[in-house]
C-alpha cells in the first residue's frame, strides 16, 4: 500500500464551498467543467475548471446526483423524482416521480453507464428499504436491487462486466456480474467489507485500470483498490468526511473529491475546517470518460 499524495502530487483545496452535503461530482470534458451538488442546500453546482469559478443553480427540492444529458443539459435524482435541469436558463423540468410514496426515503448518488442509462438509489437509513433502479432512454424505469439501507456510490469496471455498488450504512460494497447490452445485473456478492472499520464507503469511481477509488466518510481519506477489493493506495484528507470522487481534467487525470460538513460538532468542524470544500489531486491515473444520458 502506498500514499498516493505525496510532495509531486499535492492535494489542492481548489475550491472554499464550505457545502452541507457536496457530492457528486461529474466532469464535462467538452466546457472543462465539474458538476457537483450540495445535496440539503437544494444547489447544483457548476465549477469552471480553466477560471476557478463556480456558479450554482437552485432547484428547490433535495438532490442526490447529477448527470450530463447532452447539450446544457443535466438528469437529476430529486428527493422523490428525476428532473431535467437547462444549464442556461435553470429551468426545472419533471420527468417521473420514484418512492413518493414512501416519506422517510430519498434519492440518492447516480450515474450513467456506457450505454446511455441513468442509475440511482434510494437509501433511508437504519432501515433496508432503500432502492437501486435504472432509466432508460426510451424513458422506462427499472428496480435493479431492493434491501439497501443507502444505496451510494456506483461504477463500472472498464470492460463493462462488474457493476459496483456501495450501501453506506452496511459498510460494504457489492459487485455483480452486469450485462452491457440488456443493462441486467447478477450474481451479487460481497467486493469490500467495512464492517470492522469506524469509517463508511460513500461516493466511488472507477479508473481505467480497473481500479476502485472509494471516499470514505468519517475515514478522513479516499482509499483505492485493485479488483480483488485489495487496499493499494490511500489519500489522506484535512477533512473528516470525503463524500465522493471522479476523475477529470484534460486528460481524466485529476481525481476530485467532494466533501460534507453536516452532522459535525463544532469540535469536529475546528479540527476539519474545510469540511465542504472541494479538493483536487493531480495523479498519473487515467479515469474513465463520463457518459451522457441519451434520452
Amino acid at each position: 500500500m502506498s500514499v498516493i499524495n505525496s510532495p509531486q502530487y499535492k492535494l489542492n483545496n481548489i475550491l472554499t464551498a464550505r457545502a452541507r452535503l457536496g457530492e457528486c461530482p461529474v466532469w464535462d470534458s467538452t466546457h472543462k467543467l465539474l458538476y457537483w451538488v450540495d445535496i440539503y442546500n437544494h444547489r447544483v453546482n457548476q465549477f469552471n475548471s480553466v477560471t476557478e469559478q463556480n456558479i450554482f443553480f437552485d432547484v428547490g427540492d433535495v438532490v442526490g446526483s447529477v448527470a450530463l444529458a447532452g447539450a446544457n443539459r443535466l438528469i437529476m435524482a430529486l428527493r422523490h423524482g428525476l428532473a431535467f435541469l437547462d444549464t442556461q436558463s435553470g429551468e426545472v423540468t419533471p420527468i417521473i416521480q420514484v418512492e413518493a410514496d414512501m416519506p422517510d426515503n430519498r434519492l440518492n448518488d447516480g450515474k450513467c453507464d456506457p450505454q446511455g442509462r441513468f442509475w440511482f438509489g434510494s437509501m433511508c437509513p437504519g432501515k433496508t428499504q432503500g432502492s437501486l433502479y435504472r432509466y432508460d432512454p426510451d424513458g422506462s424505469l427499472h428496480l435493479m436491487e431492493t434491501g439497501l439501507t443507502i444505496s451510494n456510490g456506483l461504477g463500472w469496471s472498464p470492460d463493462q462486466k462488474t457493476f459496483y455498488l456501495a450501501d453506506s450504512d452496511q459498510q460494504r460494497i457489492y459487485a455483480y456480474n452486469f450485462d452491457a447490452q440488456t443493462g441486467n445485473l447478477s450474481d451479487r456478492r460481497i467486493f469490500l467489507d467495512l464492517t470492522s472499520e469506524s469509517f463508511y464507503p460513500d461516493g466511488l469511481t472507477v479508473d481505467s485500470e480497473g481500479h476502485i477509488w472509494v471516499a470514505m466518510w468519517d475515514g478522513w481519506c479516499v482509499i483505492r483498490f485493485n479488483p480483488q477489493g485489495e487496499e493499494i493506495g490511500r489519500i489522506p484528507l484535512p477533512v473528516q468526511r470525503p463524500s465522493c470522487c471522479t476523475f477529470g481534467g484534460e486528460d481524466l487525470q485529476t481525481l476530485y473529491i467532494t466533501t460534507a460538513s453536516v452532522g459535525l460538532s463544532e469540535k469536529e468542524i475546528e479540527k476539519s475546517f474545510y469540511s465542504g470544500d472541494l479538493f483536487a489531486l493531480p495523479t498519473e491515473i487515467t479515469g474513465l470518460p463520463t457518459y451522457d444520458f441519451l434520452g
